[in-house]
């Protein structure tokens, strides 16, 4: 398994596809991805909860449980730490990163479309880096999300006090013009990491620009659920069914990796 720091310095970017069960992050492995990441957006949905909301602490556990068993760094999307105290939280993340986990996503955005304070989801960084500091932290600022005045600056300023609190990347999901990824690449002093859009640069241009990791976020979770409705549609109406894997392929898959 290779070191899930090493890969965020790499010639590319760490393309991570973001998974919401074994079987959806057994088969990106099988696909040779170097390293899985969780949705929290497909782990609340699957359970039926909102997403964002601090209500998935224990499907994440068992989620975390479940995909170290695969052979690639796995990271996790925690929210905002299920916990509104910085030690809370770092109990909570050292409890993943004895599991095995290999590294967590904190964001600093709250139900609401508003921000915590910089300077508490420093300490909250802070404190999870003391009590866990092989783990990769990537702190997540929300402010291009949130509709803050000017999120590039907001952005900026929140990362470096993020990168001083220990963080060992950033990321600012929202940031989808080329000008503002450049602008992030040069005044973030840890590797950025983006959400990737198809409304934005693509992975070969955002190598270009110096982007560290790009993540899918929610967009595998959402594209299955369309696959879903659509597979369905074509069975209820005569049409086409092309695509999905074999039982077999699938119970293979299962037995090969877990």
């Amino acid at each position: 398994m290779r070191d899930f720091h090493a890969l965020h310095h790499g010639a590319v970017p760490l393309l991570l596809p973001n998974a919401w069960d074994f079987a959806s992050a057994a088969v990106l492995v099988e696909a040779r991805f170097e390293a899985v990441g969780t949705t929290s957006l497909g782990v609340a949905a699957a359970a039926g909860v909102p997403d964002g909301a601090g209500v998935t602490r224990e499907h994440t556990v068992a989620l975390a449980r479940s995909l170290v068993r695969l052979p690639v760094p796995v990271t996790v999307d925690v929210e905002g730490g299920f916990g509104e105290d910085a030690e809370e939280v770092a109990d909570f993340v050292a409890y993943l990163a004895g599991l095995g986990v290999a590294g967590v996503n904190i964001e600093d955005g709250r139900p609401g479309g508003v921000l915590v304070e910089a300077e508490r989801h420093a300490a909250v960084v802070s404190a999870v880096k003391r009590r866990s500091p092989d783990l990769f932290v990537n702190a997540r600022t929300d402010g291009f999300w949130c509709g803050v005045e000017d999120p590039l600056e907001s952005g900026l300023e929140r990362a470096a006090r993020y990168v001083r609190a220990g963080a060992d990347g950033v990321f600012v999901p929202g940031a989808v013009t080329a000008a503002d990824v450049a602008a992030l690449v040069a005044g973030v002093a840890a590797p950025l990491n983006v959400l990737f859009s198809p409304e934005g640069p693509d992975v070969a241009e955002l190598t270009g620009l110096g982007v560290a990791r790009v993540s899918t976020g929610s967009l595998l979770f959402r594209s299955a659920l369309r696959a879903v409705v659509g597979t369905a549609t074509a069975v209820r109406d005569g049409g086409a069914v092309v695509g999905a894997p074999g039982y077999g392929e699938v119970q293979d898959l299962v037995a090969g990796l877990g």
